[in-house]
């Protein structure tokens, strides 16, 4: 049953080429992300014109993944919102995700983890408030490009992990979780993740959005070097094709749970650039 539903909305190799992307080379070209203490809060006309940061988490998790990150922002004195995404259709994700942006009162960098890029891809789009995406170890479709396009081309190890349910919804296998998913994060949460993991509606990686905000706002992108969800290749692949200010890091596929600190320096480095934090 599992192999004919994956079968069926092609999650083969796409469901994860994924399931789910230095600190910044101006080209194409890549450099590794290295740990380094996050950047200080600067005086307070910056301070002023700090964006929000809005997080927005991939399949099978939910918000609270970014906790290891989200007190270092605050810290450094930005406003975050972590999104609560249902997971039953990528539509539905969208809007919940467009519906946080869309009342912040001034600019944005949002900020897609995994299938969370596919979010924020169509979320932002048209938003003048968002003045930066970053994609960590994340989808990032063109327009009318299903999430789960380029899986055959790009496979990854997680898709025969997967697990539907009767419903046609996606969990990871647990006894291969941490292996695919979470490979360098410390056994007990990794456990925790696999226990609690959120699960996503299979047909969202056959889903697309109508349009592409990388294509009018300026893109980050941090390719996980270890990841097997989504092929670092396909990574590397979307950060090319959108003109992404690239990265790469010796991560699993949850770099902002592993290596929270490097990860929160992207993220704060993207939001106190000239164009982004003037409002």
């Amino acid at each position: 049953m599992a192999s004919a539903f994956i079968s069926r909305f092609s999650l083969t190799g796409l469901l994860l080429a994924a399931a789910f992307g230095s600190l910044f080379a101006q080209s194409p070209s890549t450099s590794s992300a290295r740990p380094s203490t996050p950047i200080a809060a600067e005086g307070s006309s910056r301070q002023a014109a700090k964006p929000t940061i809005v997080l927005v988490h991939g399949a099978f998790a939910d918000g609270t993944g970014w906790q290891h990150v989200i007190p270092l922002l605050e810290r450094d004195g930005y406003t975050v919102i972590a999104v609560q995404n249902p997971l039953t259709s990528l539509a539905a994700d969208v809007e919940t995700t467009k519906r946080v942006i869309d009342v912040q009162p001034g600019p944005v960098v949002a900020v897609g983890h995994s299938y969370g890029g596919a979010v924020i891809t169509g979320a932002a789009a048209g938003n003048a408030h968002v003045k930066a995406l970053v994609y960590i170890a994340a989808f990032a479709p063109d327009a009318g490009e299903p999430i789960g396009a380029f899986g055959e081309k790009y496979p990854a190890a997680l898709g025969q992990a997967l697990r539907p349910d009767a419903a046609g919804f996606l969990y990871i296998d647990r006894k291969q979780f941490r292996e695919l998913f979470a490979k360098d994060v410390p056994l007990t949460e990794a456990q925790v993740m696999a226990a609690t993991q959120k699960p996503i509606i299979g047909s969202a990686f056959g889903s697309s959005v109508p349009q592409a905000a990388w294509k009018t706002i300026p893109s980050w992108y941090l390719v996980a070097q270890q990841d097997q969800a989504i092929n670092p290749d396909l990574e590397r692949f979307y950060a090319k094709r959108m003109g992404a200010k690239t990265s790469e890091i010796n991560s699993s596929h949850v770099p902002f749970i592993s290596h929270p600190a490097e990860v929160a320096q992207l993220i704060e480095q993207v939001a106190s650039t000239p164009a982004v934090a003037a409002k």
